[in-house]
């Protein structure tokens, strides 16, 4: 049985990129297209990672980092940042669950080994 991971991203040919990639590799994947329903999925559903977009309607990816970060429950969640936006990356450096930052286009194998690390680190 694999890990439970949740993906937010509002492109749906990513998230089901990233979807059946993890599958294949066992894992239990749920999937969110927008920033609003996030937090709520993050409590109900309990993943042990998130893939995050940065550009996201309702909330983009920066701010919910931000409140993961501050929220007890969940600071201790790893997350991959996905984004076409590289500039954005430093932005995300002062996260300390922010284990890996990829840019899209990505090669699935370095996002399943990002994946893989980040749980490893947790």
């Amino acid at each position: 049985m694999g890990n439970k991971i949740l993906i937010v991203d509002d492109d749906p040919e990513i998230s089901s990129l990233v979807q059946y990639t993890l599958e294949s590799q066992g894992h239990q994947v749920k999937i969110c297209d927008s920033g609003r329903e996030v937090l709520d999925t993050l409590r109900t559903y309990k993943p042990e990672l998130l893939v995050l977009d940065v550009m996201l309607p309702g909330i983009d990816g920066y701010s919910l980092a931000s409140q993961i970060s501050e929220d007890l429950e969940l600071n201790k969640m790893p997350i991959v940042v996905l984004s076409a936006l590289e500039p954005s990356r430093t932005m995300f450096q002062k996260f300390p669950q922010v284990s890996a930052f990829m840019t899209k286009p990505f090669n699935t194998d370095d996002l399943l080994e990002a994946i893989k690390t980040a749980l490893t680190k947790k």
